[in-house]
Protein backbone atom coordinates (compact mmCIF):
# COMPACT_ATOMS: atom_id res chain seq x y z
CA UNK A 1 0.00 0.00 0.00
CA UNK A 2 1.34 3.12 -0.65
CA UNK A 3 2.30 5.65 1.85
CA UNK A 4 0.27 8.97 1.90
CA UNK A 5 1.64 12.04 2.51
CA UNK A 6 -0.64 13.85 4.99
CA UNK A 7 -2.19 16.94 3.98
CA UNK A 8 -0.79 20.44 5.67
CA UNK A 9 -3.94 23.28 5.88
CA UNK A 10 -3.24 26.03 3.31
CA UNK A 11 -1.80 29.15 5.13
CA UNK A 12 -5.01 31.33 6.10
CA UNK A 13 -4.80 34.41 3.78
CA UNK A 14 -3.87 37.64 6.12
CA UNK A 15 -6.82 40.26 5.88
CA UNK A 16 -5.88 43.44 6.66
CA UNK A 17 -7.72 47.29 5.84
CA UNK A 18 -6.14 48.58 2.45
CA UNK A 19 -8.40 52.24 2.45
CA UNK A 20 -10.37 54.34 4.35
CA UNK A 21 -11.99 56.82 2.04
CA UNK A 22 -14.65 59.36 2.54
CA UNK A 23 -18.33 58.38 1.59
CA UNK A 24 -19.51 59.77 -1.18
CA UNK A 25 -22.72 60.41 0.43
CA UNK A 26 -21.96 62.89 1.82
CA UNK A 27 -23.44 61.98 5.61
CA UNK A 28 -20.51 61.71 8.17
CA UNK A 29 -19.30 58.23 6.91
CA UNK A 30 -16.05 56.71 5.28
CA UNK A 31 -16.05 52.97 3.30
CA UNK A 32 -13.87 50.77 4.65
CA UNK A 33 -11.64 48.31 2.35
CA UNK A 34 -10.47 44.73 3.38
CA UNK A 35 -7.44 43.29 0.69
CA UNK A 36 -8.81 45.48 -1.76
CA UNK A 37 -12.57 44.89 -1.58
CA UNK A 38 -15.16 47.35 -0.16
CA UNK A 39 -16.12 45.63 3.17
CA UNK A 40 -18.29 48.05 5.27
CA UNK A 41 -19.10 51.82 5.47
CA UNK A 42 -19.19 53.15 9.13
CA UNK A 43 -19.39 56.63 10.42
CA UNK A 44 -16.10 58.57 10.34
CA UNK A 45 -15.64 59.10 14.73
CA UNK A 46 -15.63 55.76 14.78
CA UNK A 47 -12.94 55.32 11.97
CA UNK A 48 -11.49 57.37 14.46
CA UNK A 49 -12.20 55.81 17.47
CA UNK A 50 -10.80 52.32 15.74
CA UNK A 51 -8.02 53.92 14.97
CA UNK A 52 -8.65 52.98 11.01
CA UNK A 53 -5.71 52.77 9.11
CA UNK A 54 -4.30 50.87 5.77
CA UNK A 55 -2.21 47.83 6.13
CA UNK A 56 -3.66 47.65 9.76
CA UNK A 57 -4.61 43.39 10.49
CA UNK A 58 -8.54 42.27 10.45
CA UNK A 59 -8.61 40.53 13.38
CA UNK A 60 -11.56 39.11 15.11
CA UNK A 61 -12.38 42.30 17.22
CA UNK A 62 -12.14 44.70 15.26
CA UNK A 63 -14.49 43.26 12.71
CA UNK A 64 -17.06 43.05 15.49
CA UNK A 65 -16.61 46.11 15.92
CA UNK A 66 -16.71 47.64 12.38
CA UNK A 67 -19.68 45.19 12.23
CA UNK A 68 -21.51 46.88 15.15
CA UNK A 69 -20.30 50.79 13.57
CA UNK A 70 -21.34 49.55 10.18
CA UNK A 71 -24.99 48.22 11.85
CA UNK A 72 -24.89 52.55 13.30
CA UNK A 73 -24.55 54.02 9.75
CA UNK A 74 -26.66 52.36 8.36
CA UNK A 75 -29.75 53.05 10.80
CA UNK A 76 -28.05 56.81 10.87
CA UNK A 77 -28.89 56.85 7.10
CA UNK A 78 -32.45 55.29 7.64
CA UNK A 79 -32.86 58.15 10.03
CA UNK A 80 -31.52 60.63 7.17
CA UNK A 81 -33.77 59.26 4.48
CA UNK A 82 -36.84 59.37 6.95
CA UNK A 83 -36.64 62.53 8.22
CA UNK A 84 -35.81 63.91 4.39
CA UNK A 85 -39.62 62.97 4.63
CA UNK A 86 -41.02 64.49 7.11
CA UNK A 87 -40.54 65.30 10.78
CA UNK A 88 -40.49 62.88 13.73
CA UNK A 89 -39.95 63.16 17.33
CA UNK A 90 -37.44 60.65 18.67
CA UNK A 91 -39.38 57.92 20.26
CA UNK A 92 -41.76 57.24 17.34
CA UNK A 93 -38.35 57.46 14.88
CA UNK A 94 -36.86 54.96 17.04
CA UNK A 95 -40.01 52.46 17.23
CA UNK A 96 -40.13 52.79 13.35
CA UNK A 97 -36.54 51.73 13.30
CA UNK A 98 -36.91 48.47 15.32
CA UNK A 99 -39.49 47.47 13.06
CA UNK A 100 -37.54 48.02 10.34
CA UNK A 101 -35.06 45.64 11.69
CA UNK A 102 -32.38 47.63 13.12
CA UNK A 103 -30.99 46.46 16.78
CA UNK A 104 -31.18 48.62 19.63
CA UNK A 105 -27.38 49.62 19.92
CA UNK A 106 -27.39 50.59 16.78
CA UNK A 107 -30.65 52.62 17.10
CA UNK A 108 -29.36 54.60 20.05
CA UNK A 109 -26.60 55.27 18.41
CA UNK A 110 -27.71 56.60 15.68
CA UNK A 111 -30.28 58.69 17.39
CA UNK A 112 -27.55 60.20 19.51
CA UNK A 113 -26.03 61.04 16.73
CA UNK A 114 -28.86 62.91 14.84
CA UNK A 115 -29.94 64.40 17.98
CA UNK A 116 -26.52 65.67 18.15
CA UNK A 117 -26.44 67.22 14.85
CA UNK A 118 -29.38 68.99 15.38
CA UNK A 119 -31.98 66.83 13.13
CA UNK A 120 -34.11 65.52 15.96
CA UNK A 121 -35.14 67.90 18.48
CA UNK A 122 -38.52 67.01 20.32
CA UNK A 123 -39.17 70.58 21.48
CA UNK A 124 -38.95 72.26 18.28
CA UNK A 125 -41.06 68.57 16.86
CA UNK A 126 -43.72 69.45 19.26
CA UNK A 127 -44.05 73.13 18.35
CA UNK A 128 -44.40 72.63 15.01
CA UNK A 129 -46.80 70.19 15.21
CA UNK A 130 -49.06 71.92 17.61
CA UNK A 131 -48.98 75.27 15.43
CA UNK A 132 -49.57 73.00 12.21
CA UNK A 133 -52.47 70.59 13.52
CA UNK A 134 -53.85 73.69 15.45
CA UNK A 135 -54.82 75.58 12.35
CA UNK A 136 -56.28 72.66 10.21
CA UNK A 137 -59.12 72.84 13.72
CA UNK A 138 -57.62 70.41 15.84
CA UNK A 139 -58.39 70.59 19.79
CA UNK A 140 -55.91 70.89 22.96
CA UNK A 141 -57.07 67.33 24.18
CA UNK A 142 -56.44 65.91 20.79
CA UNK A 143 -53.37 67.55 20.22
CA UNK A 144 -51.92 66.43 23.18
CA UNK A 145 -53.16 62.90 23.12
CA UNK A 146 -51.41 62.64 19.74
CA UNK A 147 -48.23 63.76 20.84
CA UNK A 148 -48.06 61.60 23.69
CA UNK A 149 -48.43 58.69 21.69
CA UNK A 150 -45.60 59.69 19.41
CA UNK A 151 -43.45 59.80 23.02
CA UNK A 152 -43.08 63.31 23.14
CA UNK A 153 -42.83 63.77 26.91
CA UNK A 154 -45.72 65.76 28.90
CA UNK A 155 -44.08 69.22 30.14
CA UNK A 156 -42.86 69.73 26.25
CA UNK A 157 -46.01 68.47 24.59
CA UNK A 158 -48.18 70.53 27.05
CA UNK A 159 -45.58 73.81 26.76
CA UNK A 160 -46.44 73.43 22.66
CA UNK A 161 -49.87 72.62 22.54
CA UNK A 162 -50.26 76.21 24.67
CA UNK A 163 -48.30 78.00 22.52
CA UNK A 164 -50.13 77.21 19.55
CA UNK A 165 -53.37 77.48 20.91
CA UNK A 166 -52.33 81.07 22.21
CA UNK A 167 -51.37 81.69 18.67
CA UNK A 168 -54.33 80.74 17.67
CA UNK A 169 -56.42 82.75 20.23
CA UNK A 170 -55.21 85.85 19.20
CA UNK A 171 -56.59 85.94 16.23
CA UNK A 172 -60.20 85.26 17.41
CA UNK A 173 -62.19 82.43 18.88
CA UNK A 174 -60.99 79.32 16.83
CA UNK A 175 -63.56 76.73 18.58
CA UNK A 176 -66.71 78.51 17.67
CA UNK A 177 -65.33 80.13 14.36
CA UNK A 178 -64.86 75.98 13.83
CA UNK A 179 -68.46 75.22 15.67
CA UNK A 180 -70.14 77.83 13.83
CA UNK A 181 -68.73 76.46 10.22
CA UNK A 182 -70.19 72.79 11.07
CA UNK A 183 -73.53 74.54 11.96
CA UNK A 184 -73.98 75.98 8.97
CA UNK A 185 -72.26 72.61 7.48
CA UNK A 186 -75.28 70.61 9.60
CA UNK A 187 -78.60 72.57 8.05
CA UNK A 188 -81.54 72.83 9.15
CA UNK A 189 -81.53 69.27 11.35
CA UNK A 190 -83.57 69.70 14.77
CA UNK A 191 -81.69 71.06 17.48
CA UNK A 192 -80.87 68.21 19.71
CA UNK A 193 -79.40 66.68 16.58
CA UNK A 194 -77.65 69.53 15.99
CA UNK A 195 -76.29 69.92 18.85
CA UNK A 196 -75.64 66.49 19.71
CA UNK A 197 -73.51 66.53 16.33
CA UNK A 198 -71.55 69.43 17.51
CA UNK A 199 -70.81 68.42 20.60
CA UNK A 200 -69.29 64.93 18.94
CA UNK A 201 -67.38 66.67 16.12
CA UNK A 202 -65.89 68.99 18.33
CA UNK A 203 -64.83 65.76 20.73
CA UNK A 204 -63.05 64.28 17.82
CA UNK A 205 -61.22 67.31 17.29
CA UNK A 206 -60.05 67.58 21.26
CA UNK A 207 -62.55 70.69 22.24
CA UNK A 208 -63.82 69.29 25.47
CA UNK A 209 -65.59 70.28 28.83
CA UNK A 210 -68.54 72.79 30.01
CA UNK A 211 -67.49 75.47 28.30
CA UNK A 212 -67.44 73.95 24.39
CA UNK A 213 -70.88 72.85 25.51
CA UNK A 214 -71.77 76.73 26.59
CA UNK A 215 -70.39 77.70 23.70
CA UNK A 216 -72.09 75.12 20.88
CA UNK A 217 -75.30 76.55 22.82
CA UNK A 218 -74.48 80.17 22.16
CA UNK A 219 -73.60 79.24 18.40
CA UNK A 220 -77.37 77.56 17.93
CA UNK A 221 -78.50 80.51 19.36
CA UNK A 222 -77.44 82.60 16.71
Amino acid sequence: MAKTEALVPAATMLEELTSIEPDSRGIGAVRVSVNGRWFCTVPAAAARELDLRPRRELTPELRQRLGEAADAQAAFRYIVAALGRRSFARRDLERRMVRKGHGPGATAAALDRAAAAGLIDDAAFAREFASTKAARGRGPARLLRDLFAMGVARDLAQTAVDSAWAERSETGDPTRALAAKRARQLGDIPRPAKRRRLLAFLARRGFQGGEVGRMVSEVLNQ
